[in-house]
């Protein structure tokens, strides 16, 4: 038996003694109206195409057409909840944490948010969401969005919608806060700040956890990368901090903060970047996770696991939060960090699998089938 499938085991077992309903969390600020789209490559009849695959191909066609232009047909395929809080928000629901979620659904909610509205403990709109054309591929997505509506995402509209006592109440009395996708919310480095103000110290070892996703960064000024990572850092006598990139933020990051590695950022080991990050960062946790792997530090300690990786997922756009979903579900429930990062690829593995995030039950039998397979493909 491999070593990966031995140690699926032993999580699909540590899983039957663990209750995800015991623990809370809050979540903000963003949302999203999300329209999955392919990209016809051949149109074969009114009601049959064949896609374009990649998004290397895509490229390539939008080069050839400078100076010439073209044309693409684009195919809807569904609309659905988006936005890296509510997707993270509604896959920790499915697993049973309880919810408050803070954030862009609309005033009036938008229907596409009514499930994860229906199962929130608590759930505060504080203006209309965002809208993404999600283009997506075999090996990734393009998001197309419109964001005029998340500048209103600021200190001043929060607490026109809580108030100060009760923002300081939810921040202090739930087991995990996520606060996500600092790129595209300018006012994100506004609430952190007064967050740090009205926050009381805690040192305590089982602190609440703070989960932050800062989403794509390379469109913001490098300067404004770094304000934002010195305000995460002094989160760090409130929370035990969880930093969470995918390997392309991650060597954003490291290019920002100046890191002497082995080799340019994009083309160093996952271990490198991981530990360079997490040693010149000083967070409670550091997290990488590719599309196929994961990877993270807590306290020195690296852990690394391969993914349930599939070329054909059916879904893709959402996968990461699933994954931060998956991984801080682990850390709640006290699992190893490596569990803890197998638990995140085993929820994205599922949700691009199944167009959904999966319950409790269902992330149980997915590691269960998982551990069949180990690390080839199913």
């Amino acid at each position: 038996m491999s070593d990966i499938k031995q140690k699926l085991i032993e999580l699909r077992s540590a899983l039957d003694n663990v209750d995800a309903a015991e623990f809370s969390a809050v979540i903000g600020f963003d949302g999203f109206v999300d329209t999955i789209i392919d990209v016809v490559d051949k149109r074969e009849s009114v009601d049959s195409y064949t896609r374009i695959q990649t998004i290397a191909e895509f490229g390539a066609r939008i080069s050839r057409a400078a100076g010439l232009s073209t044309n693409f047909e684009l195919v809807p395929k569904t609309t659905k909840l988006g936005g890296n809080g509510p997707i993270m928000a509604n896959a920790l629901l499915g697993a049973g944490v309880k919810i408050t979620y803070i954030g862009a659904l609309g005033k009036p909610i938008n229907p596409v948010f009514q499930g994860l509205v229906d199962g929130c403990e608590k759930v505060v709109s504080i203006i209309d969401p965002g809208l993404t054309d999600a283009v997506e591929f075999n090996d990734g997505k393009v998001m197309l969005g419109k964001h005029e509506h998340l500048a209103q995402v600021n200190w001043d509209t929060l607490v026109e919608a809580l108030g100060e006592d009760e923002i300081r109440k939810l921040f202090t009395s739930s087991d995990l806060v996520a606060t996500v996708n600092w790129t595209m919310l300018p006012g994100m480095n506004d609430i952190w700040q007064n967050l740090l103000r009205i926050l009381p110290a805690n040192d305590s070892p089982d602190r609440p956890i703070l989960f932050i996703d800062i989403a794509d960064p390379a469109k913001r000024k490098q300067e404004d990368i770094r304000d934002a990572i010195e305000l995460i850092t002094s989160f760090n006598h409130v929370y035990r901090v969880v930093l969470g990139l995918n390997r392309k933020e991650a060597s954003e990051i490291a290019e920002v903060l100046g890191l002497q590695l082995s080799a340019p950022a994009p083309e160093v080991s996952l271990e490198e970047i991981t530990k360079a990050l997490a040693e010149r960062l000083n967070l409670w946790c550091l997290m990488v996770h590719p599309s196929d792997s994961a990877a993270a530090v807590i306290g020195g300690e690296y852990a690394f696991t391969p993914g349930p990786y599939t070329t054909k997922p059916r879904l893709t756009t959402g996968a990461g939060d699933n994954f931060n979903a998956g991984f801080c579900l682990g850390l709640l429930l006290g699992l190893s960090l490596e569990q803890s990062l197998m638990l995140g690829t085993a929820t994205s593995g599922y949700y691009v699998r199944s167009m959904h995030s999966p319950t409790f039950n269902e992330l149980k039998e997915f590691v269960e089938l998982w551990s069949q397979y180990g690390e080839t493909e199913f």
